[in-house]
């Protein structure tokens, strides 16, 4: 007989989260610790959206997202989580970049960039200093008309070989580009100048462990291989969630899944506003990726070449060109054996950012010979930093964005969410349906560990508010 995913799970739920990304995991820890009754519900046999890990035979083990994020990730796991996993996160100090206009090594702090900027590019230091002061001046209402294009026009007019220093490393963390809000860029930018890129020591599966335990711990009922299929509404209010053909009840949902999907496919049209459906529809998705994994073989070593490796043959910085099939950028997350401490095996994920259109399409046979190619082309562009390597990986592997639309649900495999406008319609839904939140990679900003992280607990709040006032209305406890 099938496997009964929701054994022994309860009719009714103070909240329903669906979808464990990390925004997902947070807000149900959140509202757990200020106790209330959570189901939180994944799709995936494996918790963590894209912030997750798998294994294949011979003991190879990859994590799945770009391995970097801001200082401020400690601060908020530490508050939100535990003391132990905010103590596991440790900076990566060797950040290299290395393409036709310029190849150095920073340290990716703001110390370092200015340091850069002034001796190796001779930019004046006022210029420097004022380009640092705006952005890091930056907030979510900012003008959203200045695009980040224009920003860099106003400060290093002329200068490609600066723009592309600035801003290359923040299209792989969050996949914007030179025509969006200036702000998309600035705030992420700032906070990972505060004090340079950070990792989990440990690795990602150790990470959703101490999660998962943590969230055990407060009572949060965790189910797998739990795809919901409705989100369950009657006149402008939640009633919960329709999961394997099961109603469970709920006085507040939060969707960690696809903003659209979460509107336009769980909620459905019916139950909606003509306006909102149309903002939601009007909602341009973010880019997807293609990921490269490359197991080293037990025993074998590779030399050091950077924590990051940003590497390009274009001769400039091209926004369009860094999604093409056609690879001609990507960066390369190198695991040594100190990033799992115990371990002695080596492993090296290349990333680049991919238009889903590029890869939807395909035929099935097209599609393994397109995915061959990116392994070969991914293979022989790390041969230049380290001569020989083909003969030392024994496992090799390739994830598109028909990949990332299999595993996780998100609509055309975005693994960076919606454009700025996202952000708007996501805040918004609650309006819409009494009791409905959505949290997740929205507008941008809102992409990466360190925003996924602090918008879960933004809204686990407004969601707290909500099941209590709900209780409070009918009378019974919250």
């Amino acid at each position: 007989m099938a496997r009964d995913w929701l054994q022994n799970v309860k009719p009714d739920y103070d909240a329903i989260i669906i979808g464990s990304g990390l925004a997902g995991l947070t807000a149900a820890n959140t509202l757990a610790k200020l106790g209330h009754s959570v189901l939180l519900l994944e799709q995936h046999a494996n918790f963590g959206g894209l912030a997750t890990w798998f294994t294949r035979p011979g003991g190879y083990l990859f994590d799945i997202s770009l391995h970097g994020f801001p200082v401020g990730m400690v601060k908020s796991c530490r508050k939100y989580w535990t003391q132990e996993i905010a103590d596991s996160i440790v900076q990566l100090k060797h950040i290299r970049f290395d393409n036709p206009q310029f190849s150095l090594e920073t340290s990716f702090d703001v110390a370092d960039f200015k340091r850069i900027l002034k001796t190796r590019f001779q930019v004046a230091e006022e210029t420097v200093d004022g380009f640092f002061s705006t952005v890091r001046a930056m907030n979510f209402y900012d003008d959203q008309t200045l695009t980040a294009r224009q920003l860099f026009q106003n400060f290093f007019p002329g200068r490609d070989d600066v723009v592309r220093l600035l801003m290359e490393p923040i299209a792989y963390a969050n996949g914007s580009t030179l025509d969006d809000p200036a702000i998309t860029y600035g705030i992420v930018f700032s906070n990972f100048m505060s004090k340079g890129v950070y990792t989990f020591q440990g690795g990602t599966d150790t990470l959703l462990k101490r999660m998962r335990a943590e969230l055990l711990r407060n009572g949060v009922d965790m189910r797998s291989h739990a795809p919901v299929e409705k989100i369950l509404v009657d006149k402008k209010t939640v009633r919960g969630v329709q999961v394997n053909g099961r109603q469970i009840r709920a006085k507040a949902v939060l969707s960690n899944a696809n903003l659209k999907a979460t509107v336009l496919q769980l909620v459905g049209a019916e139950h909606l506003s003509r306006e909102f459906l149309e903002e939601t529809r009007a909602v341009r998705l973010n880019n997807s990726s293609c990921q490269v994994y490359l197991g080293i073989r037990n025993g074998e070593k590779i030399a050091h070449i950077g924590d990051l490796l940003f590497t390009s043959v274009l001769p400039r910085f091209d926004s369009a060109a860094l999604c093409a099939r056609n690879v001609t950028s990507r960066t390369f997350s190198v695991y040594y054996p100190d990033i799992r401490p115990g371990s002695s095996r080596f492993s090296i994920v290349s990333s680049t950012n991919a238009n889903y259109s590029d890869w939807a399409g395909l035929s099935d046979e097209e599609y393994q010979r397109q995915k061959r190619g990116l392994i070969a082309d991914t293979i022989a562009a790390l041969e230049k930093y380290l001569p020989g390597v083909s003969a030392r990986i024994g496992h090799a592997e390739a994830a598109t964005p028909r990949t990332f639309l299999r595993y996780t649900g998100h609509l055309e495999g975005a693994s960076f969410g919606t454009k700025f406008e996202g952000l708007k319609v996501s805040m918004g839904l609650p309006n819409e349906i009494q009791g409905l939140y959505h949290a997740g990679s929205v507008g941008i900003i809102m992409s990466g560990w360190l925003g996924a992280v602090n918008y879960g607990v933004i809204v686990a709040n407004n969601v707290d508010k909500c099941v209590r006032e709900r209780a409070a209305a009918k009378g019974t406890p919250s």
